[in-house]
């Protein structure tokens, strides 16, 4: 079988596929024409970031079976057109954690002691030693967006600096975060304590454009802005603007909105403002540990049908699979759903399996929930090996129980989630063999299509509110697909599952929010 190298990997890496007896090509630099080419008659495709798996692309691989991404992000995969391939995506989650969080300490000290600028001024013959006042970081406070496992070794490093460290994790279990020495405060009172403000999250909708004019100017003036995680999260024109202005004394990033970045990016142009070009996990054990995971997992995927650290396929085997594929699905669209649709930290995760759900290998379902609760928060840092490691990391508890006995369905699958700020339940089963329903949210009893673009709405039970609903929508010239009602006749309630050609802007959901009638709207994508 054949194993096609589009990126630079370390040599340990490729020995390891060469020793596993697989044909290993490395054709570095293609362009997407001769990557076309390229794939065909391709068993595995190993990649980096700069190389883009595109359903163009799969339409190409005739063999191809699996992608190993040496690295974490797949922003460059399309993961749904593989998933209609049938090709398997597989990450290397962990193997850079700890590079990425030195370089973030690296370029805090540089910033703060204008290493970069000084370097420049000798090779220049200069010897500006007044130019080039610095300040220390024992004592500052050192606030982090994001404390997952990049952040929580960043707090670490900080505190071994002598550095106060505040973070804002809405997902962090507060218990969790005291166990971990994190002092967990809101955003606003984040910004306003920071001498340093560095982000380690992924770049979601939500996240995109985060660090905004808005939140820099509820910044200390005088304070430096950090970001080794995404490129997106900092807005760089707001950034420009505000160094500047001098609202910030400096700025250090290693990824940027578009890269690779041009001397035509006017922050470059700035003397306190330093970058480097996504150096996170360019360090040797980096690239080793990657190259070294990535090829045994495609070595034994190809020989021994070994599933890890996948992010579209539970670990089973292809047997198996096919009897646990309808629950799976229902599974992960389960989880989804009730990840969009919760407030607060997550704390414990109770999952009931009744009918003939009861005598099933539930263990690959669990995971499933978990890691499609996750994802939203964690994107590709989360799989199906590692979801259980986290959730027990983050201080989840996971409560599984089964009942052979079910009243209304020959199987029913039940999630009860609780957060920090309240519960949320929801409940599924499967029609026939293979189509899965909703058939519960919290109170309310309906039966919902679990796909496409969804509208989640709360609403008082009374005349002409489902009405003004439709109306709204009709008039932003969104059709409604598919609509399922759930009532609660003793409060006077109604739940709405909404299913549209296409999805609702942000200015429609505020609409719908104002009507008469209408007390909460949530978007749901599945």
């Amino acid at each position: 079988m054949k194993v096609l190298i589009t990126n630079p990997i370390a040599k340990e890496g490729i020995e390891i596929l060469k020793e596993a007896g697989l044909e290993v090509e490395e054709k570095l630099g293609l362009s997407p024409d001769e990557l076309k080419k390229a794939i065909k008659g391709v068993d595995a495709l190993v990649i980096r970031s700069s190389t883009k798996v595109t359903a163009d692309l799969l339409e190409h691989a005739d063999k191809l079976k699996v992608v190993g991404r040496a690295g974490t992000g797949l922003d460059n995969v399309d993961i749904p057109a593989c998933n209609k391939k049938g090709v398997v995506v597989m990450n290397t989650p962990g193997g850079n954690t700890n590079s990425a969080a030195e370089h973030t300490i690296a370029m805090m000290m540089a910033l703060s002691r204008h290493i970069p600028q000084a370097t420049a001024s000798m090779k220049a013959g200069k010897w500006e030693k007044k130019k080039f006042m610095g300040q220390e970081v024992a004592g500052k406070t050192l606030g982090i967006i994001g404390s997952g496992r990049i952040g929580g070794i960043v707090a670490q490093l900080a505190k071994g600096l002598k550095m106060k460290v505040v973070a804002y994790d809405p997902y962090m279990n507060p218990e969790m975060a005291e166990k971990l020495g994190i002092e967990l405060v809101e955003l606003d009172e984040l910004l306003s304590r920071a001498d340093y403000v560095s982000v380690h999250t992924p770049l979601t909708d939500e996240t995109r454009g985060m660090l905004n004019k808005e939140l820099f100017d509820k910044m200390k003036d005088g304070a430096m802005v950090l970001n080794c995680a995404r490129g997106g999260i900092v807005n760089e024109k707001d950034l420009y603007d505000a160094l500047t202005s001098g609202k910030l004394k400096g700025a250090a990033l290693d990824v940027f909105e578009v890269e690779p970045t041009t001397l035509e990016n006017p922050l470059l142009s700035l003397d306190n403002f330093i970058c480097t070009p996504h150096l996170g996990a360019s360090t040797k054990e980096a690239q080793e540990n990657v190259a070294v995971a990535v090829a045994r997992q495609i070595a034994d995927f190809l020989i021994k049908g070994e599933v890890r650290n996948a992010v579209n396929v539970p670990s089973v085997s292809g047997e198996a699979l096919k009897v646990l594929g309808p629950v799976l699905n229902l599974a992960e669209k389960m989880g989804a759903f009730i990840a969009q649709v919760i407030d607060g930290a997550l704390k414990a995760v109770e999952i009931s399996y009744q009918g003939d759900l009861s005598d099933i290998d539930t263990a690959p379902v669990t995971v499933t929930i978990l890691k499609s609760l996750l994802a939203p928060v964690l994107r590709e840092d989360v799989n199906f090996v590692n979801a259980p490691i986290i959730a027990k990391e983050r201080g989840i508890k996971v409560i599984e129980s089964k009942s052979e006995t079910c009243e209304n369905f020959n199987n029913l699958l039940q999630i009860k989630v609780s957060t920090s700020s309240g519960e949320e339940l929801i409940e599924g089963t499967i029609f026939g063999k293979t189509k899965p329903r909703l058939v519960r949210i919290n109170d309310f009893t309906l039966e919902a299509v679990p796909e496409g673009h969804m509208l989640l709405i709360y609403n008082e039970d009374r005349p002409g509110v489902i009405g003004r609903i439709g109306l709204t929508l009709g008039e932003a010239g969104i059709n409604i697909a598919r609509m399922q009602v759930g009532q609660d006749p003793g409060h006077h309630r109604n739940v709405i599952l909404l299913t549209t050609d296409e999805k609702a802007s942000q200015e429609v959901l505020e609409r719908l929010g104002q009507q008469d009638g209408v007390t909460k709207v949530m978007p749901v994508e599945l």
